[in-house]
C-alpha cells in the first residue's frame, strides 16, 4: 500500500469535495450549511495557496485526508498565527492519517514563520480534541451555543499549539 502526502492542486479538488461534503451535509464538525460547488471549492483552494500550505493525504493514488491552514484574523498583528482545519475519509480514520498531515502541515507553517496555530471544533467531537491533544494543543477557550445546524445549538472549543519559541520575529 502507497501512502504519500503532497501539495494539493486543483486536479485534486473534486476528491476533497467528496471527503468534505458528508461533513456538511450530515454533521456539525463544520457549520457549513451548504456543500459548495466545485467551482468555489477550487477557488477557496487556490486563494487559501495563495498564503497557506494546502496538503492531501493519498492512498494508492487515492485522495483520503486534507489539511491546511488559513489566517487567523484580519489584522496586521495577527499574522505569526494560523488557523488549521483536517478532514479525513471516516473509513481511513484511526490510521494515523490526521497525525501525519498535522505534522507535516505544522513543519511548512514553521518554516514560513508561524508561531501558534489555532484549531475550532464543534463539540462533542472526542476524535478531533484527542487527535489535536495528542499533537500538543491545548484548550483556549468555549464559544456557547456559537453555531445552530442540524436542529440544534453546538457549542466550539478553540485549542491552540505553540510551533516555535516566542522570540522577536521581525
Amino acid at each position: 500500500m502507497s501512502r504519500k502526502i503532497r501539495n494539493a492542486t486543483p486536479a485534486d479538488a473534486r476528491a476533497i469535495l467528496d471527503i468534505y461534503a458528508p461533513y456538511v451535509t450530515d454533521t456539525s464538525i463544520t457549520f457549513e450549511t451548504e456543500v459548495p460547488t466545485i467551482e468555489e471549492f477550487m477557488e477557496r483552494m487556490e486563494n487559501i495557496q495563495k498564503s497557506y500550505p494546502y496538503l492531501v493525504y493519498e492512498v494508492d493514488g487515492v485522495v483520503v485526508g486534507y489539511a491546511y491552514a488559513s489566517k487567523h484574523r484580519e489584522r496586521a498583528a495577527y499574522r505569526y498565527s494560523a488557523d488549521v482545519s483536517i478532514f479525513v475519509e471516516p473509513s481511513y480514520h484511526k490510521q494515523g492519517i490526521g497525525k501525519a498531515l498535522y505534522t507535516k502541515l505544522f513543519d511548512l507553517l514553521r518554516d514560513q514563520g508561524i508561531y501558534t496555530v489555532y484549531a475550532c471544533i464543534t463539540v462533542p467531537n472526542n476524535a478531533s480534541i484527542g487527535l489535536h491533544k495528542s499533537l500538543g494543543f491545548t484548550e483556549a477557550g468555549v464559544f456557547h451555543n456559537d453555531g445552530y445546524k442540524l436542529g440544534k445549538w453546538h457549542d466550539v472549543i478553540w485549542l491552540e499549539k505553540s510551533l516555535r519559541e516566542y522570540d522577536n520575529p521581525e
